[in-house]
């Protein structure tokens, strides 16, 4: 795989911000719609306190606005390092914490493989996918040279 073919980068930035949006998305709308079912089916879930609805539903939210964040950043490419480096704040905050709760002793260090799919990978993947949009040069950035003319699907970032 040769990364500096500009399709396969594009491919492998399509894969990390698809899998992070529709992840993210099915995750919150499950646990907005089926708290108890999802409580009860995730690994691990039940080993972190009792069922709460409220507190789950909150969380489902939350994962379903950064599904969202990351589909509109693909869309909208002014928009992604903003959509991207939010969401990606949140879910590095979130992995971090389940680390620390391992190194305090809450937890025992078998939740980190248990865990990563979920709570680890998006994190990995959206600090990759933001690092991108930050060294990637402004989508359609118009460039006005004089006695230039401004074409009709040309716009401004």
């Amino acid at each position: 795989m040769d990364f500096k073919d500009n399709r396969t980068v594009a491919v492998l930035i399509g894969a990390m911000a698809t899998f992070n949006g529709a992840f993210l998305s099915a995750n919150g709308l499950f646990m907005l719609i089926a708290p108890q079912t999802w409580y009860e089916l995730v690994p691990g879930v039940t080993d972190t306190g009792f069922f709460n609805q409220h507190f789950i539903r909150d969380i489902g939210m939350i994962q379903l606005f950064l599904g969202v964040a990351f589909a509109i950043g693909m869309v909208v490419p002014e928009r992604r390092i903003g959509l991207w480096a939010a969401a990606t704040a949140w879910l590095s905050a979130h992995a971090l914490f389940h680390f620390w709760e391992v190194a305090v002793g809450i937890c025992s260090p078998a939740v980190i493989p248990r865990d990563f799919p979920a709570v680890t990978l998006p994190a990995i993947l959206g600090i990759l996918l933001t690092l991108w949009a930050l060294r990637r040069p402004r989508e359609r950035k118009l460039t006005i040279q004089p006695n230039a003319t401004i074409k009709p699907t040309e716009r401004a970032s």
